[in-house]
């Protein structure tokens, strides 16, 4: 029998595990990069994993050249307790764009994406440039192509659904337009927009103290994010999961007349 788990797979030689888990990598990611089969000789480095036998998680790197610092495609995949797939971590990089070193301090030293620390200047130019919070470079705009590709391969492992813990709110709101539900966080989703109208407690705190933290941010998915990664709802944005139904959408909307 074919596995259904992360922890399945990864008890597969090697050469299978990497066969399955390019299944869901979007074929117009490929085809964009000019990315040779990913199991020749050319192709099998840009496609890199960390999927040791016995662990129940896998991270896949793919790059479209070996010598440039980013991957285009980084994701971090576990199985749930009771053997659901969950995402943890999804990354779309456009290669041929400014990077902003979020990511890490000057002295080099990792930020995990500013949840741990934060580097305010490179945040400030990711923010001018009209990068979202956690975002390095531009993204790739594929995000409907690789929930798709993702799809077919939740569905070959005999799931009809799948989970996704977003790392920021923009995260969430981006999810809920592609047909995401919310198994938790839905309540606090909706207290942050009422918390951005007239009278709100987070509409008070767009003061300018920071440059996170200007009025446009009310009607901004985009700049709410930056003000909430600021640390504008007094805590850190945690304790949001959401589902998708393969090939179904759940119509959820948290942002309604808000712009990008």
């Amino acid at each position: 029998m074919s596995p259904s788990t992360i922890g399945g797979i990864n008890l597969l030689p090697e050469p299978e595990k990497r066969a399955i888990y390019a299944r869901y990598i979007p074929a117009a990611l490929l085809e964009k990069y000019e990315i040779p089969p990913l199991t020749s000789a050319a192709g099998y480095n840009l496609l890199q994993f960390r999927f040791a036998p016995g662990s129940s998680d896998v991270e896949m790197r793919l790059f479209h050249k070996m010598d440039f610092p980013d991957p285009i495609l980084y994701a971090h995949l576990t199985d749930t307790l009771n053997g659901q797939i969950h995402i943890l971590l999804y990354i779309l990089n456009a290669p041929g764009t400014p990077r902003f070193d979020v990511d890490k301090m000057p002295d080099g030293s990792p930020t995990q994406f500013g949840t741990l620390q934060r580097n305010i200047e490179a945040e400030q130019g990711a923010l001018l440039a009209g990068l979202a919070p956690g975002q390095v470079r531009r993204g790739l705009r594929m995000l409907g192509q690789a929930i798709k590709s993702f799809e077919d391969f939740v569905a070959v492992l005999g799931h009809d659904m799948y989970f996704i813990e977003p790392l920021y709110y923009h995260n969430a709101v981006i999810f809920e337009r592609y047909g995401f539900n919310y198994q938790m966080g839905k309540r606090l989703m909706n207290s942050i927009h009422a918390g951005f109208q007239p009278g709100g407690d987070l509409l008070a705190q767009l003061d300018g103290s920071t440059p996170f933290r200007h009025s446009e941010a009310a009607n901004s998915i985009r700049k709410r994010s930056w003000a909430i990664h600021d640390g504008i709802l007094g805590e850190p944005f945690t304790n949001v999961t959401m589902y998708k139904q393969v090939g179904k959408s759940a119509g959820i909307n948290t942002t309604p007349d808000c712009v990008w």
